[in-house]
């Protein structure tokens, strides 16, 4: 089973240029589809002189979620070849946008597609590459007296809380690595006055 992934911990910038036409690379980390349109929108105000704005993407980590634009170049020479390029690094959660500024020379298809490949390649070469676990969230529910045994655990097995509430009783919601997810659960399980929930589903429950 897989536990970690491989994306960028921040933006980078890159450029390559080729019988006068500009190609400027930018990669970003992403985290929805929502993030590709403000990324897109803004490089299409910033650089609005421009004649092309390709770009492709990887969300998730099984990379099931992805995306080639061409932008109007010819079908296939920008938006496969920059999506070629992540998965190359064999990246996800991943935008990269090529802007073109046309040179006033054709380069033709396979022009294009070294173009926006070796730009693509430049800006994945130039950016932080890092490895993130893949976790699960669950919520979890306990009485007070039991909420430092909760915490105690939540540090043990490099767990995250990530929103709680604690009026009537103790309400956590709390962010796994996958590597720990059996044993921390397996631990909460054992203390016999917690109530865990995966996914909106009961794991388990005590009264």
């Amino acid at each position: 089973m897989i536990e970690t992934y491989q994306t960028l911990n921040g933006s980078s910038q890159a450029e390559f240029k080729d019988k006068g036409s500009r190609f400027i690379a930018f990669a970003y980390p992403i985290l929805s589809t929502s993030d590709v349109k403000k990324h897109v929108d803004f490089l299409r105000q910033e650089h609005h002189k421009a004649r092309h704005w390709c770009y492709a993407y990887r969300l998730g980590v099984d990379g099931n979620i992805f995306r080639a634009n061409d932008d109007g170049e010819p079908s296939g020479s920008a938006g496969r070849p920059i999506l070629g390029q992540i998965d190359s690094a064999g990246l996800t959660d991943v935008l990269v946008v090529v802007v073109r500024y046309f040179g006033g020379t054709l380069l033709g298809v396979p022009g294009l597609i070294h173009a926006y490949k070796t730009s693509t390649a430049m800006v994945l070469n130039s950016a932080e590459i890092i490895c993130k676990n893949i976790e699960k969230t669950v919520s979890l529910r306990c009485d007070y007296p039991q909420l430092s045994e909760v915490l105690h655990f939540v540090k043990m097995y490099h767990a995250e809380i990530i929103q709680q509430d604690l009026q009537l009783d103790c309400q956590l919601i709390i962010r796994i690595p996958l590597a720990n997810y059996a044993m921390a659960i397996d631990a909460w399980k054992k203390m016999r006055t917690a109530d865990v929930l995966d996914e909106k589903k009961p794991l388990f429950k005590y009264d």
